[in-house]
């Protein structure tokens, strides 16, 4: 039994890959969340840049708290251990009608990290049942390495339309769907993805990259991560400043520089222009 899965669950995650759904905030706190989101958003003109949409926890400190959350860190330590970074995080979002998707992927094929001792959480910040395009997952996908093409489709949200190259009709997917305030957790390894969204409102999801800290980045020199709870022995990864005000100076410069990285590592090998992240 764990802090926040039960035996059957922890299983269920090595077996199938993935563990669905946590409840962590009430549709109040998701709200919010929400509101502080779109405020940023109207900042911007209405929608993030794309550089913003990941690395959030760095500039804000309700996105830096979210990522520290007792109960994430309860169930990510049942997962993988005391020890605990946070590699990144990404807003997901699908305007109403959109027909923006995620196509098939596994995340470990290009992030550069190690080893597979990392899990990614996604938080609904609005609810995200099948017809708002839900995250799919094929279970037990994160034991094998799967082939991608790199299709730049213009409605992939994936950073160069990746697609795994296999016949998704042939194997079992598994939707996850959530509620405004759930969780869903999955291994970095296994493949997911998910469809448009052909409801009224808005899908938003943000995600959160957990790893344990033996982890190293292979196709940088540099990258950075959060140490979220224990300790972190190996220092692979420089410690992202922990921010106390909204787009801090230092917090912002700091964050162009892991805008930076993450757009080399991203691209990396790809054999085509980068685009911004």
């Amino acid at each position: 039994m764990g802090k926040v899965f039960t035996e059957e669950q922890i299983k269920q995650y090595e077996a199938d890959g993935w563990v669905s759904p946590v409840d962590l905030l009430t549709s109040e706190q998701a709200d919010e969340c929400r509101s502080q989101l779109e405020a940023w958003e109207l900042l911007r003109g209405g929608s993030l840049p794309a550089h913003e949409r990941s690395g959030g926890h760095i500039l804000f400190p309700w996105i830096d708290q979210l990522m520290r959350a007792d109960r994430i860190l309860d169930a990510v330590e049942d997962l993988i251990g005391p020890n605990i970074l946070c590699w990144n995080s990404v807003f997901w979002i699908k305007e109403a009608q959109s027909p923006s998707y995620v196509g098939w992927h596994q995340d470990l094929q290009y992030w550069g990290l190690s080893n597979s001792d990392v899990v990614s959480i996604w938080i609904a910040l609005s609810n995200a049942g099948e017809d708002a395009g839900c995250m799919n997952v094929i279970p037990g996908s994160h034991k094998e390495t799967i082939e991608h093409a790199e299709t730049y489709a213009k409605n992939n949200l994936l950073s160069r339309g990746q697609e795994l190259e296999i016949d998704i009709s042939q194997r079992k997917t598994v939707p996850m769907a959530l509620k405004a305030g759930q969780v869903s957790f999955h291994n970095v390894r296994t493949a997911h993805g998910s469809g448009p969204n052909k409801t009224n409102d808005r899908r938003i999801g943000l995600s959160f990259h957990y790893m344990s800290p033996h982890t190293e980045q292979t196709l940088s020199e540099w990258d950075s991560a959060s140490l979220v709870r224990g300790t972190d022995q190996y220092r692979h990864f420089e410690h992202c400043p922990q921010p106390s005000a909204d787009l801090e100076p230092n917090a912002v410069d700091f964050h162009k520089r892991a805008s930076d990285a993450m757009r080399e590592i991203i691209y990396k090998g790809s054999g085509t222009d980068r685009r911004t992240l």
